[in-house]
């Protein structure tokens, strides 16, 4: 894993001392090398910069950018069946300097051209500059585990892993899109393909763009910047469930996970495994530990004193699986210490607060490993997060009630508003509840309750807290590709969440906080192989009698025993509200004060002192709003200031 970053200049104003400072911004992405290069067409100036994490092939054949024949490429990430590939491109007539998967994906792309997208197994985003035809080519893989953003304006175009690197190109203008700034306040992140600056984007997982360096009117537009997808997870849920019994599709599902998990054991460097004792975790963990001789190398993160502590657990796990395992406790201040930093790695405005648990176990990982094997996305393509549960057990009574009725209670709930109600005002959380059942049962659609689920803000407190009127942007949330979409709710709240919340949250915050540390994150759950499988699987296979992620159960407890993992799901959990009220209220009033909040025109003063008032007078349900605020409001404070 590395970080490449770059630009096009149809100018020819820009220089290799600019390549440099962009892709130094990277250097925790890429502590083993650095390598740069500058080229020069009729129309462009062109420039490639990489920092190297090595992995695989660690000698000097694997530095980038390379060059085969006409072709340059600067690459982020790893094929994992780079050898079968390399087999096949042997046996086609090619011949390789060294033995990394860099060189193998060049020869691919001058063989089969982005036809060898297909053929990858991996993850993945990478640029081919093609010299002779002039055409040029981005790719980011298919679930979006690797980071690609692009900047084009004033005839430049700009491409990173991180959007840190664009701030060193002196033609970089950051004006805000203040619709992205209103969509973060709603969800926590900015969804791709947006990005927080105004002519700035992110590469769609399962995309590639493509230009020609021979413009026509020398001119960089919409029209000439093309996307195209080249791999969608609907194509797998548009496609019939499978007609098989539950052990076959257990059996299939495991030789899946088996496959996908020993590819991403393929390194030239020391790999571990992240270990919680949750079945997602302790399903890779039991598959690559069965059968192997050598004890696999596993980590666990505590945090005691703010009751974030699952060592016991994946203590246990690992006794019965036999792995050599580490428990890494920290404290509290080790915990705060980290959010002063977080708007540095997070150079978007970012709120998933998991991210500071994730980036204490990175830190501490890398002192014995390079690569860490984690189990994100088991939720995404098995079905395990609670949402999943409220829909199965609660979307259908609420259809079920005449529509009459639910939009003669919700004219009732309008005329009343939540403080206006005598004791349950008082209960926790009850204003947002409130909103949310009342926009329900005007529309208790799967669609309705995807949202009503993922925002945090409703666009009704949005428009409150705002100083401006913002266009709602265009997200994977309004997607329409699920054929059906009403037949199987299940399918389409777990497809939209493998192209949200999944992408914009759970592999933002994994990227940016192992690449923190220098540590590759690889993630087996991610292999387009099993979500192919698993979008197929009938949904009583992922949730059966309320049990989440049946299947993915049925297959760990063929390794642990069932009544040891009988414990309820933990997840990364900070103690927000008690931090805000106690250890950060001094940051809180530091970054959230009347100067800046007027300054920035963006958030409505009286709206933000009450919304701080209700908090720190006891309505603890406010922590996330005001965690979200005090995020961005850091952000703003070191990159637009």
């Amino acid at each position: 894993m590395c970080g490449i970053s770059g630009f096009i200049d149809f100018k020819k104003a820009s220089n290799i001392n600019i390549l440099s400072l962009m892709n130094e911004t990277l250097l925790h992405r890429g502590p083993d090398s650095s390598g740069l290069e500058l080229m020069s067409s009729e129309n462009a100036t062109i420039g490639l910069g990489h920092r190297r994490l090595s992995i695989i092939d660690l000698s000097s054949s694997g530095k980038q950018p390379m060059q085969f024949k006409n072709h340059w490429i600067a690459y982020n990430g790893e094929v994992y069946n780079y050898v079968e590939i390399r087999q096949t491109l042997i046996a086609l007539g090619h011949s390789f300097k060294g033995n990394s998967d860099t060189e193998v994906v060049l020869h691919a792309f001058e063989q089969w051209g982005k036809d060898c997208i297909n053929k990858f197994i991996g993850m993945f985003a990478f640029v081919i500059i093609n010299t002779l035809t002039q055409e040029v080519i981005c790719v980011r893989d298919r679930a979006g585990v690797k980071p690609f953003f692009y900047y084009y304006e004033d005839n430049l175009f700009l491409f990173s892993s991180e959007l840190k690197a664009f701030h060193k190109h002196p033609r970089f203008k950051k004006v805000l899109n203040r619709n992205s700034v209103a969509a973060f306040m709603q969800y926590g992140n900015i969804p791709t393909p947006h990005c927080v600056f105004q002519n700035c984007y992110k590469l769609k997982p399962g995309c590639y763009l493509e230009f020609s360096l021979n413009k026509p009117d020398n001119t960089l537009s919409d029209s000439l910047v093309q996307q195209t997808f080249y791999w969608n997870v609907y194509d797998a849920y548009n496609k019939p469930k499978l007609d098989i019994d539950f052990n076959s599709a257990k059996q299939q599902t495991k030789d899946l996970l088996t496959s996908a998990c020993n590819y991403r054991m393929v390194a030239d460097v020391p790999v571990g495994v992240f270990l919680s004792g949750g079945y997602d975790s302790s399903a890779v963990a039991a598959i690559l530990q069965n059968g192997r001789m050598e004890k696999l190398k596993t980590f666990t993160i505590s945090v005691p004193d703010i009751g974030l502590n699952e060592a016991e657990y994946a203590k246990q796990t690992s006794k019965i699986l036999g792995t050599d395992h580490t428990e890494i406790e920290c404290s509290q201040k080790d915990a705060l210490n980290l959010i002063q930093d977080l708007p540095f790695y997070y150079d978007e405005p970012f709120a998933d607060s998991s991210a500071i648990p994730t980036t204490l176990v990175s830190l501490m990982a890398r002192k014995q490993v390079t690569v860490a094997i984690s189990a994100d996305a088991g939720d995404e393509v098995f079905g395990g997060y609670n949402r999943y549960d409220y829909l199965m057990r609660f979307g259908q009574k609420l259809r079920s009630i005449p529509g009459f009725a639910r939009k003669g209670i919700a004219g009732i709930m309008d005329a009343v508003p939540a403080n206006k109600i005598p004791f349950l005002k008082n209960k926790y959380n009850f204003p947002n509840r409130y909103e949310k059942l009342k926009s329900l049962l005007k529309e208790p659609s799967s669609e309705q309750m995807m949202l009503s689920l993922s925002e945090q803000f409703t666009d009704k407190q949005l428009a409150e807290f705002l100083n401006f009127t913002p266009e709602k942007l265009g997200t994977a949330y309004n997607s329409k590709e699920l054929v059906n979409a009403g037949s199987s709710p299940l399918s389409y709240m777990m497809a939209i969440d493998y192209q949200t919340y999944l992408v914009d949250d759970i592999l933002q915050k994994v990227d940016r906080a192992t690449m923190s540390a220098s540590l590759e994150a690889r993630e087996p759950f991610l292999d387009h192989r099993v979500i192919e499988y698993a979008a197929q699987l009938p949904d009583d296979f992922k949730y059966r009698n309320g049990i989440k992620k049946y299947i993915l159960r049925e297959i760990v407890h063929d390794f642990i025993p069932k009544e040891k993992m009988a414990r309820p799901k933990m997840g990364f959990a900070i103690p927000l509200a008690s931090w805000m009220q106690n250890e950060l209220k001094d940051m809180i009033e530091e970054y959230i004060n009347e100067k800046d909040i007027q300054g920035q025109g963006l958030f409505n003063w009286e709206a933000v002192n009450r919304l701080k008032e209700n908090f720190f007078s006891g309505k603890t349900e406010y922590d996330f709003k005001l965690w979200y605020l005090l995020m961005f409001q850091m952000w703003y404070e070191r990159w637009m200031k």
